[in-house]
């Protein structure tokens, strides 16, 4: 589970696309067992929900609504990712850890 947490953490720190590449890196290098190479998958996946900058995806995103007139301020999205995101990512990292026991 922590190493889920870890890259959503990192995700948001740096994007989740070097965080991504990063943590693939280290799990080609160190031959992570399947169960820790899951998190990282859905660390990568679930914890760029929280702010804005998680994601080149949600920046896109961000320019569509705007263009149509819908303003979504980065402190509105973090604080609706503060709900959202922590339940989720460890929702799915606990049912990882009971799905391989």
């Amino acid at each position: 589970m922590g190493a889920g947490i870890i890259v959503a953490i990192a995700g948001n720190l740096i994007n989740n696309l070097p965080a991504g590449l990063i943590a693939g890196s280290v799990g080609h290098i160190v031959h992570l067992p399947l169960q820790t190479t899951s998190a990282l998958l859905i660390g990568v996946d679930l914890g760029p929900n929280l702010s804005i900058t998680g994601s080149l995806a949600t920046l896109l995103w961000l320019i569509a609504v705007r263009r149509e007139g819908e303003h979504v301020s980065a402190i509105s999205f973090l604080l609706l990712g503060m709900v959202v995101m922590p339940p989720a990512l460890i929702g799915a990292l606990a049912a990882l850890s009971f799905s391989t026991h």
